[in-house]
């Protein structure tokens, strides 16, 4: 029987990494972190749980979670984050198929994303299926530092499981602030790098909190969908400004 590797990438992840490891037990065979050197408890956590840990300074998400699916030493791999928890069922497809011996090369699991303890149903984070569970060899994440995803031949398709990754995205306003900071961060190296330019930075900024607001719906997720839908604003005017 083949076995499984988790992958996490993580920086100052105390508060959400037990969850998140605890939902690994019986589905994962070993757990790979790779860390931006955090300075809270997280490391002590994942030593708790037997996690096998690097540490790498962060340039990007995809570049991070590639250097995390080189660390494995399993073919199959559960890219999981560390504000993230499997639900029971999806916990027990992903057995059944290990049991069955991995009948695909690529799968997908419903990914439904919170804010603030709310299950978020539009406003760009409506529930969508992912592929987070392959077999390294026909799928690798590519380098982008914002908006990574796997890339795989388009002969082949991702399959469904049953279940469910649930996304616990932030835990209070102040929290997603943050998060929303270090993203405009990320997407100005980009802007810069790329050497995009913009007439109206304010004028895409407005475009983007509308298409949040009126296209992704996030009107429909009441107060909870205004906020995302002006972090989309404040984060776009931030990351031209930087």
């Amino acid at each position: 029987m083949d076995r499984i590797s988790a992958t996490i990438i993580t920086k100052n992840a105390a508060d959400t990494i037990e969850s998140c490891l605890c939902s690994l037990k019986g589905v994962a065979d070993e757990i790979i972190v790779v860390d931006s050197f955090s300075t809270d408890d997280t490391l002590e956590i994942c030593r708790k749980h037997g996690c096998k840990i690097t540490q790498r300074e962060f340039h990007g998400f995809g570049s991070q979670r590639q250097y995390a699916a080189g660390l494995a030493t399993f073919s199959y791999i559960l890219s999981i984050d560390a504000d993230e928890v499997l639900s029971e069922e999806a916990r027990k497809s992903i057995i059944n198929i290990k049991n069955e011996g991995f009948p695909h090369k690529i799968y997908s699991l419903r990914v439904v994303s919170y804010f603030c303890g709310k299950a978020m149903k539009h406003s760009g984070w409506a529930p969508v299926q992912e592929v987070r569970f392959f077999n390294r060899r026909y799928a690798q994440w590519n380098l982008l530092d914002i908006d990574e995803r796997l890339t795989y031949s388009d002969s082949r398709i991702a399959h469904p499981l049953p279940g469910e990754i649930h996304h616990y995205r932030c835990s209070s306003v102040e929290e997603f602030d943050q998060k929303e900071y270090r993203r405009a961060e990320m997407m100005a190296r980009v802007i810069a790098a790329q050497q995009k330019r913009c007439p109206s930075p304010t004028l895409l900024a407005c475009w983007r909190y509308l298409h949040c607001h009126i296209r992704q719906g996030a009107w429909l997720d009441g107060k909870a969908g205004r906020i995302i839908a002006s972090r989309r604003y404040k984060t776009t005017r931030l990351a031209y400004k930087k």
